[in-house]
């Protein structure tokens, strides 16, 4: 019987009830050690049961936390086993390197997630699943992101998720944004209750002694009054006061103590271990004691409840228990447990090498060696944080004079590659002082200086880089691949930043003393981002000699479209992007993919492929949130702000906007606040407000202004020079314009020499206007529709008040109509406007083209869009990091939004052509 906790457990069963009924979900329990967190989960899990289902479980072991895939290994390996062949090859060949059952490519994490969630959505077909998973602050960090996006993904599931982690601890679980219940302590009721049923002949000044001292703690009802009848002056005497969990801790060393030696031993060694494994436990029991030692000597310990066997299986009755036995146990005899245990596990190089490390009691170069060993398993089982952390480890074992600095300089390495400059800071910090050959002491100044924001700025810094990565170049084979690496990130901080011209330039002549080969990506995209203007026009002469199909990574495909894209050629890195995106999907880098996603939500915004860019820009959001690029997501969010506002969703974008702008001044990342306010202008093109739109815009040209990012300012420099043009701002207007075609012939950037043509006729005396308006809709505007549209109405609205009411009807109703195809729907409405305004008869848009467009959410077009294709729900699941049983819900509730009845008719429906 569960005491108090009614509401709680109701919680748990109505939430596996609807997952019975393919509406899964997750929920993480939190609370203090003994709370009833694993008898919740212990009754969850035999609801389901009963009910017919199936139930997973692993259980979070402190001592494996450093394993990559140990937790996901427990939880799932069993149903690998026996579900293997319902996997595509790709995902189980990712799986099967993740549990190290075969060695091939390093898996991405994201592909052994989606494995792991198309495993699940196979079993749940079959029959529902609740997958529990108790004290998951210790489950490894590999495990840890796998199993946050497989409780993101249940919606649409025959499962449900069920984690618990205990009080104060951080883990990756904690920003997964999962819904969470906290468990409180017991109520007075409900705890008398428990005691009572437990412990019926306490003495009454010994039980309201107790029901303090639990202080409304389940497991503290249930385990103090075992140590009352040890203890005959608890009634009597005044013990000094101690935290809850140290108190349970020191009932169950009692009962640990009255246990024989060898027992004791035995448990010691069970408490070291990370798997539980009897036969494991008993051999490295024999190492240890140096004789046979038999299933016998658990007895004591089953009989005083402190382990139960599960199968072959050695699990403590609570994990107070484990820290009891593990933490009570002089420094000298836990040693010597985890010796035995790497003794005992010896083909298993991973764990043995752990358990040699906890063995350790000072450096020892063969132990640190063999760690570095486990850092390339885990490279080979796509888990480069944890390796990074084994190569930490291994550090820290070494001489200072033999391995310590190449070891962290390695795990320096990869926490950059990881995106985690600070950790990388500090890892190099940590090498200044310890012996390093020449070459390791070359990147340790290079990857110095790359991550020392000051070189972004400085003139001398840069030139000192320089001359570290020519020396870096000319000594090692791959010298220049790995200086070219280490320059992008100060490419990208004359980009995002404000460095004087000479950095600029030395940063690029730097590049191309490393260039190898004549249109090498990396050179081509530090070029462009360190200096957009002056290197344009060699960045777009060089693509233009490119394809997307001659470049084979999708990275590198990434790169050349951000290139072109810092350059303002949208139109010439929009195949780049695509291919990319498409590459980055096949091999599951979901953190990348979601950073080129939102670099293709903003092409195609520019571009005027809105439909897609809404796609792009969802898609991009969930994903930067999933990997923990949070600022990504942040630029996601701001193109669907700016996609709102030509949609005419005004309340939605002030919302995403006003948001997104706090979380970015939160974070400090100023650098983005160009984005927000290219968002501002455009809302207030679009609702007429000319003057506000002129001093958002105005101000990310403005050096002064916080905002200030002149490479993002040109995005919407023809609506600074439209809104300019229209509060009377002349002089303003022709200043900016005649920027931007300087700009526009400097770097032959095609979107700046398309909005030159699209903002002259605004500006232009009324003389020549008409005919620069007829010239750039017959040449330069072709490929930016969007802009097409306006210059359409713009040009409508001018034959309009020139009292040319019959002229404007035919470019307004070309406006109306593109608008209406490119479904934005705020300029529609004006063009529709300004039609009847000059007599024109105009109609809603179709609607089957509003039906398909605006019912269904984003990722449903998507889906839709991909079905029409053929593809099957599984290969779409795979291609959008979902089940294919989601895929499924999905199309069932597109088909009645599109007036369909099967995916045969998709075809049918306007599902728009970006």
């Amino acid at each position: 019987m569960l005491y108090g906790r009614d509401t709680e457990l109701r919680e748990l069963t109505d939430l596996i009830t609807r997952a019975f009924g393919g509406a899964g979900g997750s929920l993480l329990l939190r609370g203090e050690a003994g709370i009833g967190k694993t008898t919740l989960l212990d009754a969850a899990r035999k609801d389901a049961l009963a009910r017919g289902g199936r139930a997973l479980s692993a259980l979070g072991v402190q001592a494996e936390a450093s394993v990559p895939f140990a937790g996901l290994h427990k939880l799932l390996n069993p149903l690998f086993l026996d579900h293997a062949s319902s996997l595509v090859s790709r995902q189980r060949k990712a799986l099967s390197a993740a549990f190290g059952v075969t060695d091939g490519v390093a898996p991405e994490i994201f592909a052994v997630a989606l494995a792991s969630l198309e495993l699940v959505s196979n079993l749940a077909e079959e029959s529902p699943v609740v997958l529990v998973i108790d004290d998951a602050q210790w489950i490894d960090g590999p495990s840890s992101e796998v199993l946050a996006f497989i409780a993101r993904r249940l919606e649409s599931e025959r499962a449900v998720m069920l984690l618990a982690v205990r009080e104060g601890h951080d883990t990756v679980l904690d920003y997964a944004g999962l819904p969470e219940l906290q468990l409180a302590q017991l109520d007075d009721h409900a705890a008398s209750a428990l005691l009572d049923a437990h412990a019926p002949e306490l003495d009454r000044s010994v039980r309201d002694r107790l029901l303090v001292e639990a202080a409304g703690n389940p497991l503290a009802l249930i385990e103090l009054p075992a140590a009352v009848s040890e203890d005959e002056g608890f009634s009597h005497t005044h013990l000094p006061w101690l935290p809850t969990t140290r108190r349970l801790e020191r009932s169950f060393l009692n009962r640990c103590s009255a246990l024989p030696d060898l027992t004791q031993t035995v448990l010691l060694i069970a408490a070291a271990d990370d798997e539980g494994d009897v036969a494991e436990i008993l051999k490295a029991a024999e190492a240890l004691v140096g004789s046979v030692v038999s299933p016998d000597a658990l007895e004591p310990a089953l009989a005083a409840g402190l382990i139960e066997l599960r199968g072959h299986d050695i699990r403590f009755r609570h994990p107070l228990v484990r820290s009891a036995v593990y933490y009570a146990a002089v420094p000298s005899k836990r040693f010597a447990a985890h010796a035995a245990l790497a003794k005992a596990m010896a083909p298993h190089q991973e764990r043995r090498a752990w358990h040699r490390a906890a063995a350790s009691t000072g450096p020892d170069d063969e132990v640190a060696l063999d760690l570095e060993m486990a850092a390339s398993a885990a490279i080979r089982r796509g888990a480069p944080r944890a390796a990074a952390w084994a190569l930490r480890q291994a550090a820290l074992l070494s001489e200072p004079n033999t391995h310590r600095g190449r070891l962290l300089l390695r795990s320096a390495e990869i926490n950059f590659e990881l995106g985690d400059a600070t950790v990388a800071r500090r890892h190099l910090a940590e090498v200044e002082a310890t012996e390093l050959g020449r070459t390791e002491r070359l990147r340790l100044t290079l990857w110095t200086e790359a991550l020392n924001e000051e070189s972004w700025f400085s003139a001398a810094r840069v030139r000192s880089f320089a001359d570290v990565a020519d020396q870096l170049a000319d000594s090692e084979k791959d010298g220049a691949a790995l200086a070219l690496k280490a320059l992008w990130p100060l490419s990208i901080g004359c980009w995002y930043g404000n460095p004087t011209q000479e950095t600029r330039g030395l940063v690029v002549k730097t590049a191309r003393r490393l260039q190898r080969s004549g249109t090498e990506p990396m050179v081509l995209s530090i070029a462009a981002c360190a200096d957009p203007v002056t290197e344009a026009a060699w960045v777009i002469d060089k693509t233009a000699r490119l394809v997307p199909g001659s470049v084979e990574d999708p990275g590198e495909l990434h790169a050349l479209g951000a290139s072109l894209t810092a350059v303002w050629a949208y139109d010439l890195a929009w195949p780049y992007l695509c291919a990319a995106v498409d590459g980055l999907r096949q091999q599951g880098r979901l953190g990348l993919l979601g950073e080129a996603l939102a670099s293709q939500a903003w092409a195609a915004i520019l571009l005027g492929k809105h439909r897609l860019a809404r796609s792009a820009a969802d898609e991009s959001r969930r994903l930067s949130r999933d990997t923990g690029r949070p600022r990504w997501a942040f630029v996601a969010d701001l193109a669907i702000a700016t996609l709102a506002s030509d949609r005419g969703e005004n309340d939605l974008a002030r919302e995403l906007i006003r948001a997104t702008e706090a979380e970015l001044l939160s974070v400090g990342a100023q650098s983005i606040l160009s984005y927000a306010q290219f968002a501002r202008g455009r809302y207030a093109m679009v609702n007429k407000q000319y003057n506000d739109a002129y001093e958002q815009l105005a101000r990310v040209v403005d050096p002064s202004d916080v905002t200030y990012h002149p490479f993002v300012g040109y995005w919407g420099i023809a609506d600074l020079i439209e809104a300019a043009a229209r509060t009377g701002r002349d002089e303003e207007a022709w200043h900016h314009f005649t920027e931007l075609t300087r700009l526009a012939e400097t770097t032959t950037a095609p979107y700046l020499q398309a909005m030159a043509m699209y903002a002259h006729p605004l500006i232009a005396p009324d003389s020549v206007a008409e005919s620069l308006f007829q010239k750039a809709l017959d040449t330069r505007l072709s490929n930016w529709p969007f802009h097409r549209a306006r210059l359409l109405l713009a040009y409508g609205q001018w034959l309009r008040r020139h009292r040319r009411l019959v002229d404007a009807r035919r470019p307004l109703r070309a406006a109306m109509e593109s608008f209406d195809a490119l479904g934005i729907k705020a300029f529609g409405e004006s063009a529709r406007t300004e039609l009847r305004a000059a007599g024109a008869v105009t109609e809603r848009p179709a609607a089957q083209s509003l039906h398909s467009l605006d019912r269904l959410t984003p990722q449903e077009l998507q889906i839709a869009k991909l079905a029409a294709t053929g593809m099957t729900n599984r290969e779409i699941g795979t291609r959008l990091f979902i089940s294919h049983r989601t895929v499924g819900q999905h199309l069932r509730r597109i088909f009645p939004k599109l007036g369909i009845t099967s995916r045969g008719q998709l075809h049918l429906a306007d599902l728009g052509g970006d």
